[in-house]
């Protein structure tokens, strides 16, 4: 047992982060955390400390941290406005099920709830956002109140939040534990996740799949880790394989057995082998969109996941399996029959297709560059073992289509939230984690924007991440939403320009700009081989390029003829793109057709 007598409560908590194995812990100092970062500055050789510069990318940072290592994420703020900016970064973490633990200050015991300065009621402030939320209000709880944090947010999968006053940061402890304490159990190491449910209810599951003669696996960020099992089951059952945005990793993309992403930024080949199924397997995933699944009542359901309250959650299913993702379908393989493959071969004919669809839109030499070559250039630069960190917006389209992920890459985005300016935080937070592997944040110039200085903290600390900037000024998928999703004309979505080349090279990193079509593929390599400074690629596209579903639907070219009729400033710009990309599919289908003659 640890001996904590005459420790501050700083300290305590300080040496309980790291019995809970947190290595490194974002944040940005203040007086009301103050005694917290000087027990982190004694131990600076046993957890690091990382300096941002803006709250929010330090949750942001604790959410992709754990997301990429599978290890707690931890993050710090001072009283009041720190505490306050911290929140969208964990409800981030919220939204994707992701364990992290944030450790705020608050003002003065003795002077709480009286208006002074910095006095926020974090407590109420953190409720909805937390699975364990508590205050440290003297030495004796410390211990107690950490173990619980950690533990909780690690079993949960959620944020715990811990906030300490100014004052009680600074008191000793008189003895060794509280007396009301139990020793030694505090420290305790759930593996929650290596759970799995009784024989008798996966044999259940394994019939229902076998009767299915159209099964679909769809995956997501609970199916990461488990990718050989989802393989070897998808071969019994001749299942297709869909893949959630969060699971995009799960299996390569160039896999015989995927057809691909889903939604709106999915592609054909998946939402047609939602359409015809009559078995949809569910696994690790809380997918929201329930437009894009087989219709209620058309398909039989089975869903594994780690959580009890998300069976059910999208769609009807008849059996839940409640426990781990690896291990559940390692079970459950042997039981399956070999399946008639004629269900998923139309389906790999299908990808094929649009495998080819997706090689032409990415090789044009328009110009303006069309965006889907430059996430192509992009993917063509990884290494084998990158990790890609992806913000949300347009550029979420264009790499969720044309980034291929490869077998031993890491891919990650704000999922469920899908909050903008995610994903400078999060390449940073995963060259910290992997400081070997390259990492590559795909952005759109309004995301960058808001979290803009934490480039500075890349160079700060040397980290040579490579942040590829789709620049249109402009708010491009906000501009979409509302002529194609309400039938109204843009408003409010364009921005005056920032050169990032000079704010590279201002905030002491390097700075690239393609602006022709024939300078995308040398610009691309030489600034992907910079190992040594963090990087900005600013890409110069095509603003008016739209991120089409799969699938066009009536209502989508109605809402857009509306727009129209109402004003839209661009109506011209855009119905030259959309007639000149019409025009450029009608060719590149008349060739396919004629080679597969």
């Amino acid at each position: 047992m640890r001996e904590y007598e005459n420790m501050r409560t700083a300290d305590i908590v300080a040496e309980e982060l790291l019995d809970w194995k947190v290595d490194t812990i974002f944040g940005l100092p203040g007086d009301g955390i103050n005694g917290f970062i000087e027990a982190l500055r004694r131990r600076q050789d046993k957890i690091k400390f990382i300096l941002v510069r803006h709250e929010e990318s330090a949750a942001f940072m604790a959410c992709a941290y754990a997301k990429y290592t599978g290890k707690l994420g931890a993050c710090v703020a001072t009283s009041g406005p720190g505490a306050i900016h911290l929140l969208n970064g964990l409800y981030d973490a919220k939204a994707d099920n992701t364990p992290v633990i944030a450790i705020t200050g608050s003002t003065y015991s003795d002077l709480m709830n009286s208006s002074y300065q910095q006095d926020v009621n974090l407590l109420q402030l953190y409720s909805d956002v937390t699975v364990y939320n508590s205050m440290i209000e003297v030495p004796e709880q410390a211990e107690m109140a950490v173990d619980i944090a950690c533990r909780t947010a690690l079993a949960q999968r959620g944020v715990s939040h811990l906030t300490i006053p100014i004052d009680v940061q600074e008191k000793k402890l008189s003895g060794n534990y509280s007396r009301h304490n139990v020793p030694y159990h505090h420290t305790s190491h759930a593996y929650v996740s290596e759970t799995i449910p009784r024989r008798s209810v996966i044999e259940d599951a394994a019939k229902i799949l076998d009767a299915g003669n159209r099964v679909v696996i769809l995956v997501g960020q609970g199916a990461l880790g488990a990718g050989e099992e989802v393989l070897a089951v998808a071969e019994k059952l001749g299942a297709p394989v869909v893949k959630a945005l969060l699971g995009k990793a799960v299996i390569p993309d160039d896999n015989q057995f995927t057809t691909g992403g889903i939604g709106l930024l999915g592609t054909t080949p998946s939402s047609d082998a939602m359409d015809e199924a009559d078995t949809l397997l569910m696994v690790g995933t809380s997918f929201p969109y329930i437009d894009y699944l087989p219709k209620l009542g058309k398909a039989r359901g089975i869903q594994i996941d780690i959580k009890p309250e998300k069976i059910g959650l999208r769609y009807p299913v008849e059996i839940g399996l409640v426990g781990d993702s690896k291990l559940i379908l390692t079970e459950l393989l042997p039981l399956l029959h070999q399946h008639d493959l004629g269900f998923l071969k139309s389906m790999q004919d299908s990808m094929k297709k649009w495998n080819r669809l997706m090689l032409e839109q990415s090789t044009r030499t328009d110009k303006p560059i069309k965006p889907q070559v430059i996430a192509k250039a992009v993917s063509d630069e990884l290494d084998d073992d990158a990790i890609i960190s992806v913000d949300c917006g347009t550029n979420t389209s264009w790499a969720a289509r044309h980034i291929d992920i490869r077998k031993g890459m890491k891919f990650s985005v704000s999922g469920t939230l899908s909050s903008m300016a995610n994903a400078l935080p999060y390449a940073i937070a995963a060259q910290i984690a992997f400081p070997e592997r390259q990492s590559v944040a795909f952005v759109g110039d309004a995301g960058l924007t808001m979290l803009m200085g934490e480039f500075a903290t890349a160079v700060q600390y040397n980290l040579p991440i490579k942040v590829i900037v789709i620049k249109n000024n402009t708010l491009g998928m906000i501009r979409w939403e509302q002529m194609a999703f309400l039938g109204n004309p843009e408003f409010g979505v364009e921005f005056s320009p920032i050169d990032w080349v000079k704010f590279a090279e201002a905030c002491g990193g390097r700075g690239y700009a393609i602006k022709e079509p024939n300078e995308v593929k040398s610009i691309m390599n030489q600034a992907m081989k910079e190992r040594k400074q963090p990087t900005i690629i600013e890409a110069y596209v095509d603003p008016f390029e739209p991120p089409m579903p799969p699938k066009v639907e009536m209502d989508f070219v109605k809402e857009l003829a509306k727009s129209f009729a109402k004003g839209q400033p661009y109506a011209k710009r855009i119905g030259l793109t959309l007639y000149r990309d019409q025009v450029h599919n009608i060719l590149k289908n008349i060739h396919t057709h004629n080679i597969d003659s």
